[in-house]
This record gives C-alpha cells, sequence and structure tokens, in this order.
C-alpha cells in the first residue's frame, strides 16, 4: 500500500478540491507541519530522561527541550530549568506519524468516540491534547509508570485559510471526528 502522503498527492487532493469547489489546485488545503508538544514541569533528571526518550521513540526524531523564561518561588521553579519538550515534524515524518495516530493509537484509547470538533483555532489549525502518552504502539515494550506518564498535545498546521478547509483535510486523512456533525466545521 502506498503511504498517506503519496495517496494524498494522488487520490485526496483531487477529491477534496472537487468537494471544496476549488478551481486551483494550489488552493487544496495541505498539511504543512505537526507538532507535537509535552509539558512536563519539574521533574528528576532520570524521569526527564525517560520522557524524551519516549518523544524520540513515538516521533522518531529528538525532542527540542523547552526550559523556563522566569523563576517562580512559589513553584521551585528557576529560570533555565528544562519544563518540556517539543518535536515538529515535516514531509514523510509527518505523513507516517498522521497514518500511525488515526490508524492504530486513537483506536487504543479507551471508550473512543472520535476526535473533539472544538480544538481549531479560526486559522485552518486543529489541536488535539491527549492525556498520556502511553498510547501509541510505540511504548508498549517500555515499562512506563503512571509518574512518567505526561500529556501531549499534538497540532496540525495546515494551509487551509479557515476551520472548514482545515476539517475536510484531516477528515479526508483519516482523523475521526465525534459525533453526528463531523462533516461539519
Amino acid at each position: 500500500m502506498a503511504n498517506l502522503r503519496e495517496k494524498f498527492m494522488k487520490e485526496l487532493a483531487p477529491e477534496l478540491q472537487k468537494k471544496l469547489g476549488l478551481t486551483n489546485k494550489m488552493l487544496v488545503p495541505r498539511l504543512e507541519k505537526v507538532v507535537l508538544n509535552m509539558g512536563f514541569g519539574i521533574v528528576e533528571k532520570d524521569l526527564q530522561k525517560q520522557i524524551l526518550d519516549d518523544l524520540a521513540k513515538i516521533t522518531g526524531q529528538r525532542p527540542v527541550t523547552c526550559k523556563a523564561r522566569k523563576s517562580i518561588s512559589n513553584f521551585k521553579l528557576r529560570q533555565g530549568m528544562v519544563i518540556g519538550a517539543k518535536v515538529t515534524l515535516r514531509r514523510d515524518k509527518m505523513y507516517d506519524f498522521v497514518e500511525r495516530l488515526c490508524n492504530s493509537t486513537l483506536a487504543r484509547i479507551r471508550d473512543f468516540h472520535g476526535v473533539p470538533n472544538r480544538g481549531f483555532d479560526g486559522r485552518g489549525n486543529y489541536t488535539l491534547g491527549l492525556k498520556e502518552h502511553s498510547i501509541f504502539p510505540e511504548m508498549i515494550d517500555t515499562g512506563v509508570t503512571g509518574e512518567a506518564d505526561v500529556g501531549l498535545d499534538i497540532t496540525f498546521v495546515t494551509t487551509a485559510r479557515d476551520d472548514k478547509g482545515a476539517k475536510e483535510l484531516l477528515i479526508a486523512l483519516g482523523m475521526p471526528f465525534a459525533g453526528r456533525n463531523a462533516q461539519k466545521a
């Protein structure tokens, strides 16, 4: 089977162009990048390393650490402490990740009825929040403890100018939206 990128270029983009009523094929919404973000706060070095390794396994790329900009004494937070990590996926890795997310990962969520429709920002981007990162198939062999299981935000950045075009793009890529109004933006 062809990968999702080839399928999008050959089959899904022309269908999307007809569905949205676009005359120019360059106006068809496309996926620009997928950004994964984990905010894990103040944790020990060992746990921090395990979380960064988990994010690297999920994405196939080394994450960039995010450091605190300010010191906040009430939270025992000092400027420069690592409190999160992020990965930006583009091209083939992005399409591979989206395919794995839609086909196998989301199905592993208990009582899953689709992703929420409220994650759109009004400019054609969609953000999905997961409560735990251990639902990814890559995490089966690792003994992730409850302490190391942190949430994950996934942002889909598209070239769509509005939410309707972005939602149609994500539906075409296989994103399972919740509810009866899955086709409406």
